[in-house]
């Protein structure tokens, strides 16, 4: 967000704090800082923290780190791939990190996987620095890596065209920005397929509560049916986050595929059948409320 900014101290032992500040709080890990850099788009930094290994901010607000990086990528990734009808053709909008792409590509039906990440250095940084959170996705011949505008990609898309559509993006504001707003999510159901699920983080019920709100409202204005799911994600602003996931014929992102789902959940550490269950139950009573008015 605009108003958060990276803080770094020294501890009296020599070691650095990195923060990420927001609305008063602050969200740190002890460690070192391996590279900062900027594109035409953002700061990027990649730090090596005590706690969770290597982690990435974007102009200062923490992405992910290899210790944290399942608790936020399977719970995005998941609910949607198990069951949409058919996944084998697949969109990823941001994901520079390849934490999703992995998640994506455990799958043997999926066939292609599109990844269009509008940031080129976010991938070669997170490729040198990060390659745990990847893992062998950059190498696997069924990614498709675009460097362009998610936003005008999905505009320009043919209809019909994809299984599921995820959008893993961040706070939004600059590169982002675009990813939160009706004509966008209208594109993206434009091309989704019959029987087709899309995906996306929804921020923090706490820490961004009236985008996380508006985010499920107008999903539910453009597909029909749209449902968030609430998990932790500890390096996160108030470490209690969302996924919001719609469809259109029905809210059949909520009936997880059994066979995919028992394959699939031995390789997870958070998602589980039972996991997206109790995630969709966990809807807060003031955000209920206010969805359903």
């Amino acid at each position: 967000m605009n108003n958060n900014q990276t803080n770094s101290s020294i501890t009296k032992q020599g070691s650095k704090w990195i923060d990420e500040c927001h609305q008063g709080i602050r969200y740190g890990m002890e460690g070192k800082v391996l590279i900062k850099e900027k594109s035409k788009f953002q700061e990027i930094m990649v730090i090596e923290s005590t706690r969770y290994g290597k982690g990435l901010l974007l102009d200062g607000c923490w992405m992910t780190a290899e210790k944290q990086e399942r608790h936020y990528h399977e719970c995005l990734v998941h609910p949607a791939l198990c069951s949409a009808h058919e996944i084998k053709k697949v969109l990823i909008i941001g994901g520079g990190d390849g934490g999703s792409a992995k998640e994506c590509l455990r799958y043997s039906e999926l066939e292609h996987l599109d990844m269009v990440e509008i940031d080129e250095k976010v991938i070669q940084i997170s490729k040198k620095y990060l390659q745990e959170i990847g893992g062998m996705a950059w190498q696997d011949n069924r990614l498709h890596v675009k460097i362009e505008n998610g936003i005008n990609w999905a505009a320009n898309a043919t209809d019909n065209s994809y299984d599921v559509v995820i959008v893993d993006g961040s706070d939004p504001n600059g590169p982002a920005e675009g990813l939160f707003n009706r004509d966008f999510y209208k594109n993206c159901k434009r091309i989704l397929r019959k029987g087709g699920v899309f995906a996306t983080q929804s921020e923090s019920p706490e820490a961004f509560k009236n985008v996380h709100i508006q985010v499920i409202k107008l999903l539910r204005e453009v597909f029909g049916n749209a449902d968030p799911t609430y998990g932790c994600v500890p390096m996160y602003p108030s470490g209690w986050w969302s996924w919001t996931f719609a469809s259109t014929e029905s809210p059949r992102y909520q009936k997880p595929n059994s066979k995919r789902a028992q394959d699939i959940a031995k390789q997870c550490e958070i998602w589980s059948p039972r996991w997206q269950a109790g995630a969709f139950q966990a809807i807060p009573a003031f955000i209920d409320r206010e969805i359903n008015k």
